[in-house]
């Protein structure tokens, strides 16, 4: 739900990957708060020569909010620093309090993926402002690879 000073609570996950916001998003069970935890626990190059790591910015409910043309992510303040870790529980993690949102990536089943994707497909507008977007499938190994490779 967004409010007229485009404020807006996203059920989503975000973390703060090597220096840029990423906004997770999919159905509910897709996998958001797992590629979370793997992009957290797993740094990595993706297809660069620099190291990436990545930290929680909030998981469940991102709450976003557009400041002088860019969007902003932060936890609600409830959930702030909790990761929701399947088979464990809630756990309490690292976290930043806000970040900008850099990308979007889109939790598919592969099969609803294109292979060579055409330039509309890589792009996405939320809360009005228009961002790169990716679709990964979260259940393949090379998932968090792949976020990496797009920013």
């Amino acid at each position: 739900m967004t409010d007229p000073g485009g404020r807006a609570s996203r059920h989503a996950s975000c973390v703060a990957l090597g220096g840029h916001g990423v906004l997770i998003l999919g159905e509910s069970g897709s996998g958001k708060s797992d590629l979370a935890l793997r992009l957290i626990d797993q740094p990595g190059r993706g297809i660069g020569e620099d190291v990436l790591t990545a930290r929680l910015v909030a998981d469940d409910q991102v709450m976003l909010e557009v400041r002088d043309g860019r969007l902003i992510a932060r936890p609600a303040p409830v959930l702030a620093g909790l990761l929701e870790v399947r088979g464990v529980g809630i756990v309490r993690v690292d976290h930043l309090d806000s970040d900008v949102v850099d990308l979007v990536v889109d939790l598919l089943p592969v099969e609803k993926i294109e292979r060579l994707p055409e330039a509309d497909d890589c792009r996405m507008v939320v809360n009005g402002i228009g961002l790169p977007r990716v679709a990964v499938d979260p259940r393949s190994a090379s998932a968090p690879a792949r976020v990496r490779c797009a920013l």
